[in-house]
């Protein structure tokens, strides 16, 4: 059996300390790297416009500024829409994705709860209302055979039983 030697906190709160030391001058240098290659593209694409001349000249050259402006505002609306469609067909990819895969229920536990618990759960503390279910129940009535006593009444019962027993003896 190998056996792994376990680290140190002290030295792997160090490695920790150097790593993010690293981490930083590496976001620092990317950041740098950033900057100066926007300063090239600027000074590539955008020149510095020369400002030297008479007022025509000047509104020569905000014209020019102006319909490049209006022709990079055209590009970004374009750009923008084709983003939002992409963003579009990712989201129903997803939902594609997860409907093919299908959403794990967890087990559900069995949780003792009273009415008035499962409430202040739902509504918050803030409603302290109680509710007895057992009123809202609906109330049965058993229904009580009614004996009648006349003469006439427990005649005909004994004569309707002597029929039936005679059409179960017939078949």
């Amino acid at each position: 059996m190998t056996e792994v030697k376990k680290m140190t906190s002290g030295r792997r709160h160090h490695l920790k300390s150097v790593m993010l030391q690293f981490a930083a001058t590496c976001i620092e240098q990317e950041s740098k790297d950033l900057l100066v290659a926007k300063e090239a593209y600027m000074a590539e694409n955008c020149p510095a416009p020369n400002l030297s001349g008479d007022m025509a000249s000047l509104l020569e050259i905000c014209k020019k500024i102006y319909s490049a402006i209006d022709k990079i505002d055209d590009a970004r609306y374009d750009v923008e829409g084709k983003v939002q469609k992409s963003e579009i067909e990712i989201q129903d990819l997803r939902l594609k994705v997860v409907e093919l895969v299908g959403v794990k229920k967890p087990a559900l536990k069995k949780v003792r709860m009273s009415a008035d618990a499962m409430l202040q759960a739902l509504l918050g503390g803030k409603h302290k209302t109680t509710i007895d279910l057992r009123s809202n129940l609906k109330q049965v009535k058993k229904e009580v055979k009614e004996e009648n006593t006349e003469a006439g009444d427990w005649r005909k019962n004994i004569e309707d039983k002597a029929d039936r027993k005679k059409m179960f003896e017939t078949s």
